[in-house]
């Protein structure tokens, strides 16, 4: 049996009898420094909004009244993170949020992963029919409208269910799921089976613990999207303290945004650069949490999305 070496690029030969490298041509290093530009250019542009709310959460309001604040503070100020870490709604609204993303995530993760995995049995009964009502959901809904109306009906408006249970199941991280428990090796299933394991012993000893890739990016995009969702609180919810922060966030901004609007006095002209000071402070600490998960499980972002959706 003769194996195939990986093709490689041979060196090119030049006058004086040194071989030089794909990589130590002159176009090659012309174009790594252009796609260097080109995406240190790119990464600025999307850092820059959030640099400039960091920034402003750390200047003074005559600062940012003035128009002075960019990507450094102006008139250094801590006193807007004293009175919003004293404010109880906001806190009250943070807890609220984790609690939604904690229960959200592991509902959802819990209903995807045995969902995905009963789908990815061939041998399945009614397995086509399962997974067409799956894929229907992504191009059909009822719309605003009769989702509320069906919340109002179960009971669940002014509860935190009205937030955590419409978005329990996402259709693409189902099928995302069920695409890399059907490319696990059969074999190993078969041998728990012959050592006397059933489905449920199956599924929580062998699959579960060769899945944390997949469950560690689906647990990654469940948490982002309940730590985000505003818009299901702000049609389930009329109690404040059921709003999760960013209802708290979203509000704060509409507030501030009629404020600007409405006054055209300098006195309205003050009190928008201080709220826009406040709506700073709030989203930097917002997205604290996000930003410090976000690093432990990115490692297992890329293989987690490549491993589900990709076959060979």
């Amino acid at each position: 049996m003769v194996t195939q070496n990986a093709m490689t690029v041979p060196a090119v030969s030049v006058g004086s009898g040194t071989s030089v490298g794909p990589r130590d041509t002159r176009g090659y290093r012309a174009f790594t420094a252009v796609n260097t530009v080109v995406l240190l250019l790119v990464c600025a542009v999307m850092l820059y909004p959030f640099v400039t709310v960091i920034a402003q959460s750390f200047s003074s309001p005559g600062a940012i009244k003035a128009g002075l604040v960019n990507v450094w503070p102006v008139g250094f100020n801590l006193d807007t993170y004293g009175a919003v870490a004293q404010n109880g709604t906001f806190w009250s609204a943070y807890g609220n949020t984790v609690l939604y993303t904690f229960l959200g995530t592991t509902i959802a993760m819990v209903l995807t992963t045995t969902f995905a995995y009963a789908i990815s049995k061939p041998h399945l009964r009614g397995r086509g029919f399962l997974i067409g009502i799956a894929v229907f959901t992504m191009f059909f809904n009822g719309g605003i409208v009769p989702n509320y109306v069906l919340i109002s009906a179960l009971g669940m408006k002014n509860t935190m269910w009205a937030v955590i249970l419409p978005g329990a199941i996402s259709v693409f991280n189902l099928l995302v799921m069920k695409a890399f428990f059907e490319s696990l090796p059969r074999e190993l299933e078969e041998a728990a089976q012959i050592d006397g394991l059933g489905w449920f012993g199956i599924f929580c000893r062998i699959v579960l613990p060769l899945s944390k890739p997949v469950i560690a990016t689906m647990v990654l995009f469940y948490s982002v999207a309940y730590w985000n969702d505003w818009f299901a609180a702000f049609l389930y919810l009329d109690k404040q303290e059921l709003f999760p922060v960013t209802l708290f966030l979203r509000n704060l901004i509409a507030g501030a945004s009629t404020t600007a609007s409405e006054g055209a006095a300098a006195a309205g002209t003050t009190t928008a650069a201080i709220s826009a000071n406040i709506q700073a402070v709030t989203m930097i600490l917002t997205i604290v949490p996000i930003l410090c998960v976000y690093p432990f499980v990115q490692r297992y972002f890329v293989s987690g999305v490549m491993l589900g959706s990709v076959k060979g």
